[in-house]
């Protein structure tokens, strides 16, 4: 049996120290701060990005460059037959695009998966994939299934302020001051390989209402069959909130669908954190 190997990037919400206890390689993913380059879970933790970005600093995130990647998986291939690697999805970002080039030089031995993922909702794609290659499958057999299965979750999130929405060209000015003078609240779907505007709506607590209204109509709709079939958990998310906040909105979860096994937990990877800034919450099911 070929000994595959399952490799991803910090996007995932795993950093290189949990990967070394799930048994996953991890690709720590840069992140700009004033013009350094720092990297997500080694030399820069969610406090230290936070306190940065509090303080006015110019975040922007990128992705690895090749000789990063390509340093990694040639690790991993000294002792392994294959690999699998899942990065961040192709439509939020070119890092896959970059690592599927690079595969073409390794003669099948790295399958590079694009499953429209990123954040919360990718780390259970590599948690599928450790899974899939504890069992004995192939790396091309893993990579068919996790983009087979790449829809397979929803997940919605609200903002505190628009401010980096802002930054991020996800919002114009007048809208940003409009949004900030009215307690505008977006409510955002990451679905389709893109983060998309799902409504806006005045204030926490109707956005709050909104998300798990969504997530009902998902888990009763299209993910219905995972649901039945036991397959599927409501996942939830948040960037630096306190723990007030954060036990509130669990307890708002867990009342909105008492019968659904619910996972806790998990902030949002940098990736996502850059463009909403502190105090974001999150809610989404996903397959498990």
């Amino acid at each position: 049996m070929a000994k595959i190997a399952v490799v991803t990037d910090s996007n995932s919400g795993i950093t290189v120290a949990d990967g070394r206890k799930l048994g996953v390689y991890v690709m720590p993913m840069p992140v700009q701060i004033d013009g350094t380059t720092f990297y997500e879970g080694e030399n820069l933790t969610q406090d230290d990005f936070y306190r940065h970005m509090a303080a006015g600093a110019e975040l922007s995130t990128s992705q690895p460059a090749p000789g990063d990647i390509t340093g990694l998986w040639d690790r991993v291939l000294e002792e392994h037959d294959g690999l699998v690697y899942i990065p961040m999805s192709a439509g939020l970002s070119s890092s896959c695009a970059t690592a599927q080039m690079l595969a073409q030089g390794y003669q099948g031995r790295v399958q590079v998966v694009d499953n429209r993922r990123i954040s919360i909702v990718q780390r259970y794609a590599v948690l599928d994939a450790l899974a899939l290659a504890q069992a004995g499958h192939s790396a091309s057999d893993i990579r068919t299934t996790l983009e087979e299965q790449g829809d397979d979750f929803c997940i919605y999130i609200t903002v505190d302020t628009l401010k980096y929405l802002r930054k991020g060209g996800r919002v114009n000015g007048v809208e940003a001051v409009a949004g900030a003078m009215l307690n505008i609240k977006p409510v955002m779907e990451i679905a389709r390989d893109k983060l998309t505007p799902v409504a806006k709506v005045r204030g926490m607590k109707a956005a709050r209402k909104l998300m798990l209204e969504r997530v009902r109509a998902d888990v009763e709709g299209r993910l219905k069959p995972l649901r039945d079939s036991g397959h599927l958990a409501i996942k939830m998310a948040c960037s630096q909130v306190s723990p007030e906040l954060w036990e509130d909105w669990r307890a708002e979860i867990h009342a909105a669908f008492p019968d659904e096994p619910v996972i806790e937990g998990d902030p949002l990877t940098l990736s996502v954190a850059v463009h909403t800034g502190p105090g974001a919450l999150g809610v989404g099911a996903v397959r498990i």
